[in-house]
């Protein structure tokens, strides 16, 4: 839709095919992590989410997109599982859903995850495993109670301990655990 220089389809499916929600697939905002999913640079994405949003202010429409977002692929560091969070912050965004790697077969992915390798270069790629899985994860769900313990030990392993405290309103998260309900 971005390369389309027509706004044509764009505008049909702003003003026939979405009924308030849009789901879309950005998966990541991390570059280097895009990359080893097949996908374009993250600024494509936000490219379409402004063009996005001019055609549904031009329709008079108030419509959200709601992004599909995936933890520990290959390649994904904890470092980039805290930007995408980051992200979703600085755009008044939370998930409770979140998407953690599959694998799924006759994938580029998959042949990722079980040689560690890249298929066409033969480069390593970083593989996460274990309790990493778990913390990349609750690193999206940073407003979850019980999720806090997790969240803690990803920011201390990205080495963004200016994120834990109560200095950082709406960046970071509590010095302590909220209290779970």
């Amino acid at each position: 839709l971005i390369a389309d220089k027509d706004d044509t389809f764009f505008r049909e499916l702003c003003e026939h095919h979405v009924s308030g929600q849009l789901k879309d697939a950005p998966e990541h905002v991390a570059d280097p992590v895009l990359q080893m999913m097949g996908k374009p640079e993250n600024s494509v994405y936000q490219a379409f989410c402004k063009k996005y949003k001019q055609i549904n202010e031009k329709l008079g429409k108030n419509q959200f997109l709601v992004p599909y977002l995936m933890s520990s692929h290959p390649g994904c560091r904890i470092e980039d599982m805290v930007k995408l969070a980051l992200y979703l912050r600085e755009h008044n965004m939370y998930t409770e859903q979140v998407q953690d790697f599959t694998p799924s077969p006759m994938t580029l992915s998959t042949a990722m995850y079980y040689t560690g390798l890249h298929p066409f270069t033969g480069k390593k790629v970083y593989v996460p495993s274990g309790g990493e899985k778990r913390i990349q994860r609750a690193v999206l769900q940073w407003k979850d109670p019980k999720q806090y313990d997790l969240v803690v030990s990803g920011l201390l392993k990205a080495g963004r301990r200016d994120l834990i405290g109560d200095l950082v309103p709406n960046k970071g998260i509590p010095a302590r655990p909220p209290k779970r309900r």
